[in-house]
């Protein structure tokens, strides 16, 4: 400023509005004579306009206030010295001339306070100390739907019951936010005493429809939460992630940017890219306005990252751009990691599709024999450990039904449970089954693939049928139950996890050991809580329960009106051996509701081989001409295991193939390989005159 002059207020009144009208026309009149600019400034506070009579009033200056009068121009001394001279004079009546002038200044501000009434969104009305309603703004006629004509100059609490503005005038308090119902409309209302001189002139009340206000309400909401939510995945996603503005300079870095690049945030923001790096991608995304996918971007520190820079375009204007990076060795674990995934998530819905979780505990074990109780308790007390299980038991027993307890009571029942099948893959497999391969490792490795042990890691591995591994892959085992590591096919990273493993077999292992065929430190290494399961010729007395359960389930799904059992065919199914327990009463079950022709089950519903005089499990090939090799011996009842062995022996020689054998004996041909590598039995073995043995064979098992 050239010029400051103080000036204190000498008017009893202070610069009321027709004062501060006069003073503006002053003002008006000085600086159109002295040619300079006037201006206003209470102290501490910022300068006003002297021409500008709205801001003069608001300052609401008292008698004894003081005002700095400052001016700018050549005549600033003279101009600020006769305004600060005219602000300390007692303002009596000038000529009509000026008296004239000051009337149009209060009329221009009286019209411009009535535009802004009659333009606010919000609702106004204003009563004086009577109640009565001065000022009744449209907005408030299309609120309240009260016509103008009807509000001004009548008691607002007549127009307007509740409206509580003769309380404000009273208690001289205010009263903000307050919530009012009015016909059927709900509106927030704001009512404020009006106070001049230190005396209450009226009340004024500001309002507006409770539901426009809900509605902005809910959209900013909205809007703050998506941007916490923003704010949120910013700071917590592991890319690096850099906004620049239109002209390149910094403006925001997430934290993962700031490990990525090794500087500080302060130092990164406000840093313009295109003086950083005037050749680099985020400096071309900005001149071409076409994203950039896909950069390796060597640092100078030597950190090599992938970086994606996408324009970001407002209204088909450039207004910036976003830097996403990532470390490549970051890249290299996400794919390892979405490997993993996907890998566990194909053999869970696998698993899905062809069984489901059990009930808790072992209820799904039907029996209370002796025996049985004992193998399930051991297993229930196994259950609470994080101890290596080896369940033993004949085919059919229930061996994975006792695991899948054994897991689902353990603390890792929210893992997973992984069952491995070790007699169904070939050997040249199982490494890679069991613990993965690399890309590349061998012919078909297109990617990489994670085995059963790192998907069953924070869970259990169920290890069927496992004396039937070979002993190099015994011997690989051996190490994960050591150690808890092992490494991929074709790779060299060591993997540690953490597993339980449960192992079954129905096969002797202590004869195996003492024979050379199965590793003896592996042995005790796995038999560290031995349950033996005991086969269903043992547990006699368990067989009415199964029958019952299987009879229900099996007419559940049939559909079959079936009433129950005859005493005689519950006796001839009690004297049978049951070479293939649990799984072979089930399938005996089925057969005799399928093909029963009366309400009730009978002897006569009994295959065939259950209702021969001795009731033994040698009926099974009687009217067949096979002849068994002279090293079988010619006892009238062999173990299961030979006869299983010599069809599979005789039905590979005939057919020549594990699939052509399956179908002809009604199996898998993953079940005719699984049976095939047990008993060492190669496709090349060959039997002259085997086809009418096998059909015999087939028609038998069917009959």
């Amino acid at each position: 400023m050239d010029s400051r002059q103080q000036a204190v207020i000498t008017h009893n009144k202070g610069l009321h509005a027709r004062v501060a009208a006069m003073i503006v026309q002053k003002a008006y009149e000085i600086e159109d004579r002295r040619k300079v600019q006037l201006y206003f400034r209470p102290p501490g506070g910022a300068a006003i306009l002297a021409t500008s009579m709205m801001p003069l009033v608001a300052l609401r200056v008292k008698q004894g206030d003081r005002l700095w009068v400052e001016a700018e121009g050549l005549s600033a001394a003279a101009a600020a010295a006769e305004m600060a001279a005219f602000l300390e004079s007692d303002f009596l009546p000038a000529d009509a001339a000026i008296m004239n002038q000051v009337d149009n200044v209060l009329q221009d501000n009286a019209l411009t306070a009535g535009q802004i009434f009659a333009s606010m969104a919000n609702g106004l009305l204003v009563t004086d100390e009577n109640d009565v309603i001065t000022i009744f703004n449209p907005a408030a006629e299309r609120i309240l739907g009260i016509p103008v004509c009807q509000a001004i100059g009548n008691k607002a609490q007549c127009v307007i019951p509740g409206s509580r503005l003769h309380s404000i005038v009273e208690t001289k308090a205010a009263e903000i936010g307050c919530r009012q119902s009015i016909g059927l409309r709900t509106i927030l209302t704001n009512r404020t005493p009006i106070i001049a001189d230190g005396q209450v002139r009226g009340a004024m009340a500001i309002f507006e429809d409770i539901s426009v206000l809900e509605a902005v309400t809910g959209e900013l909401k909205a809007v703050k939460e998506l941007k916490e939510r923003l704010q949120l995945v910013l700071a917590s996603v592991q890319d690096g992630i850099c906004v620049v503005d239109r002209e390149g300079y910094i403006t925001y870095v997430n934290p993962a940017y700031v490990e990525l690049v090794q500087q500080s945030r302060q130092s990164l923001i406000g840093q313009n890219v295109r003086n950083l790096s005037p050749d680099g991608i985020r400096s071309r995304v900005l001149t071409t306005g076409r994203p950039a996918i896909g950069n390796i971007v060597v640092k100078p520190d030597g950190v090599t990252l992938v970086a994606n820079v996408s324009p970001i375009l407002v209204d088909g204007e450039l207004t910036g751009a976003v830097s996403v990076v990532k470390s490549v060795n970051e890249v290299h674990k996400l794919v390892d990691k979405l490997n993993h995934v996907s890998a566990k998530a194909e053999y869970l819905e696998q698993e899905l599709r062809r069984t489901r979780k059990p009930g808790p505990s072992f209820e799904k074990f039907i029996g209370h024999s002796g025996k049985l109780r004992e193998a399930l308790a051991v297993a229930a007390k196994a259950a609470a450990s994080r101890t290596t299980v080896l369940i033993s038991g004949e085919s059919g027993t229930g061996k994975e039904l006792v695991a899948e307890g054994i897991h689902y009571a353990s603390s890792r029942n929210a893992g997973p449970l992984i069952k491995v099948n070790c007699a169904a893959i070939p050997d040249s497999l199982l490494e890679s089954e069991l613990f993965g391969h690399e890309k590349g490792a061998f012919t078909g490795a297109v990617r990489q693939k994670p085995g059963k042990f790192s998907l069953a890691d924070k869970g259990t591995i169920f290890l069927d049928e496992i004396g039937e591994l070979s002993k190099s892959m015994q011997a690989k085992l051996l190490r994960v139950l050591q150690q808890k590591e092992f490494t991929r096919v074709g790779g060299e990273a060591v993997i540690r996890v953490d597993v339980r493993i449960i192992a079954a077999t129905n096969r002797n292992l202590v004869q195996m050991v003492e024979d050379g065929e199965f590793r003896e430190d592996l042995y005790y290494r796995l038999n560290v809580i031995p349950i033996l399961l005991p086969p269903l010729r043992e547990r006699v007395e368990d067989i009415p329960l199964l029958v019952d359960y299987f009879l229900h389930k099996i007419i559940t799904e049939q559909g079959k009106i079936i009433s129950g059992i005859t005493g005689e065919a519950l006796a001839g199914l009690m004297a049978y051996r049951w070479p293939g327990n649990v799984r072979e009463l089930e399938n005996v079950i089925e057969r005799m509701v399928t093909l029963a022709d009366s309400k009730v089950l009978t002897a006569a519903d009994l295959p065939l081989y259950l209702r021969e005089s001795e009731n033994q499990p040698s009926g099974l090939f009687s009217g067949s001409n096979i002849t068994l090799p002279a090293s079988l011996g010619q006892e009238a009842v062999l173990p299961w295991a030979e006869y299983e062995k010599e069809i599979i022996s005789r039905a590979l020689a005939v057919y020549g193939s594990f699939n052509a054998a399956g179908k002809a004996l009604g199996l898998t041909h993953k079940t005719v390989a699984a049976k095939a590598q047990k008993y060492g039995i190669a496709k090349t073995v060959s039997w002259e005159n085997c086809s009418s043995m096998v059909k015999s064979i087939k028609k038998n098992i069917e009959s």
